[in-house]
């Protein structure tokens, strides 16, 4: 089932999380709504902040490249990750546009680590390590940042900022109205 989203302006965007205690059968009805709107909306990651739940709770569904052809694209597989954590970044670091289902119509280039280690319990209640490059590590940066309260555009130069704040408060005036 399609969750409702919140959009730029909403409160539980910017809260901390609170870390998940018991995978029950809430949790997994949670994930498994979550996944119909990321694909509804076309997204590669969605957070539970973003469905109005402020848990420590993401999943990404980052596009791989179809072996022998660079310029085709297919869906990935969906990542559900409980209580995450980066423990470990690489130094090196790459800058690449970002857009967000919650500010829709708003796009910025973020510099954000290549490489990322991270640590999170999976759906089964597992706890697992693992590293992820490239889009899959900026992806899981862009969630994670949604589970600690920061938005994509947070990280925007200061410039950049000032360049689309205009844009960010007609999308605040837009979805609040919605809210009505």
């Amino acid at each position: 089932m399609e969750l409702p989203l919140a959009y730029y302006g909403n409160s539980v965007l910017r809260k901390k999380t609170e870390l998940i205690k018991d995978i029950n059968d809430e949790i997994r009805q949670l994930v498994t709504d979550m996944i119909d709107t990321m694909r509804a909306n076309d997204g590669i990651g969605l957070a539970a902040p973003q469905v109005h739940r402020s848990l420590a709770l993401f999943i990404t569904e980052v596009p791989i490249h179809v072996a022998n052809d660079p310029d085709r694209w297919e869906a990935g597989p969906v990542r559900v990750f409980i209580n995450p954590k980066i423990i470990a970044h690489s130094d090196e670091r790459w800058n690449r546009g970002e857009g967000c289902l919650s500010i829709p119509g708003v796009y910025g280039e973020v510099l954000r680590p290549v490489c990322i280690t991270v640590q999170a319990m999976d759906l089964e209640g597992n706890i697992f390590k693992e590293e992820f490059t490239w889009l899959a590590a900026r992806a899981f940066m862009h969630e994670n940042d949604h589970i600690n309260g920061t938005l994509f555009i947070d990280r925007l130069s200061a410039d950049h900022r000032k360049a689309i704040e205009p844009h960010l408060n007609e999308v605040k005036k837009k979805y609040s109205e919605k809210r009505r």
